[in-house]
């Protein structure tokens, strides 16, 4: 028996329960990976409470969570290229926060043996999101870029990769989070009304591009600023896509092993970080789960599931 996250109504955290359920077994073309690590998103909140029935409805009981790191455990037959013992990062929708998950090998990129355990699981998410839209936007050295909630998962992301094409980057965030995006390289700038007038005090060059992640006004405060809706991308607000002709690249854009292999390399090697906020116990998936809702942690909250990786949250 192995366990797992499941909840079998929607609803608060309170419904998230941890139950043992059958270890898999893999079949022709599959592969059986022991968890280390699993990710926790905002996203999947929604999901859980119901906020995306319409479009994704659950499936009681729900597994949960997409984006893990582990060990190949089992191998099926025709399976090329991995062998038990392997170290992996991969993505599993509503799968990844349990002991085992069964995936095909394409859904699969290799760990770095130096990399950590708890930056490897979120790569294949907000890594592979970060990587998409700072893409997308082709920055050059002599761009001003706003990033929104530069604290966040993404956002924390974001901000590396930008700075690493040569451009200035200004992150929003709240004053408790001046220091930490200081230390990723970014201007800081208070969110909150008035946003754009404090962007336009905080640098003496034209906004040229702008990452949204949270919504909140922020696609209005790029278009005020002057900046081309080519050069504004949304994660958060659907309805400034369709108004105004904002980009909404995300995810899905960059959802390749290879891509998670080359962040994975850059983490390894120390040219970006992959910030961890707290990791807790596989166990305390419901406390982990209250704590991002609060939406003031920097970077990740990770789920500890494996013997390797121990728990650093109260």
């Amino acid at each position: 028996m192995g366990k797992a996250v499941r909840f079998s109504r929607y609803g608060g955290p309170d419904v998230l329960d941890v139950v043992e359920v059958d270890e898999p077994v893999p079949g022709r073309g599959e592969v059986v990976v022991a968890v280390e690590t699993a990710a926790i998103n905002p996203g999947e909140i929604g999901i859980r409470e119901g906020v995306f029935a319409d479009l994704w409805p659950a499936q009681f009981p729900e597994g949960q969570g997409n984006d893990y790191a582990g060990v190949i455990h089992a191998v099926g037959a025709e399976v090329n290229g991995f062998r038990p013992g392997d170290q992996v990062m991969g993505f599993a929708p509503r799968a990844a926060q349990a002991e085992f998950v069964r995936t095909k090998p394409e859904r699969l990129a290799r760990k770095p043996p130096e990399l950590d355990w708890a930056p490897a699981a979120v790569i294949p998410g907000v890594g592979a999101t970060a990587y998409a839209e700072v893409e997308a936007l082709d920055l050059s050295q002599t761009e001003t870029l706003v990033v929104s909630a530069g604290a966040g998962g993404v956002g924390s992301i974001a901000v590396q990769l930008a700075r690493r094409r040569g451009a200035t980057v200004l992150a929003t965030g709240s004053r408790n989070s001046f220091d930490f995006l200081t230390s990723l390289g970014a201007v800081p700038v208070e969110y909150g009304d008035g946003l754009a007038d404090r962007i336009r005090a905080a640098t003496s060059k034209p906004v040229t591009a702008y990452l949204d992640h949270i919504g909140r006004g922020n696609v209005a405060a790029a278009l005020t600023l002057g900046v081309a809706p080519s050069r504004i991308n949304t994660l958060a607000d659907g309805a400034a896509v369709t108004r105004h002709g904002v980009r909404a690249v995300g995810q899905a854009e960059a959802d390749f092993p290879s891509v998670w292999e080359y962040l994975a390399r850059l983490a390894a090697t120390g040219e970006i970080a992959f910030p961890i906020n707290a990791v807790y116990a596989l166990e305390d998936v419901r406390a982990a789960y209250t704590r991002l809702a609060e939406r003031h942690t920097h970077g990740k909250i990770v789920l500890a599931v494996g013997k390797m990786v121990r728990p650093t949250a109260p």
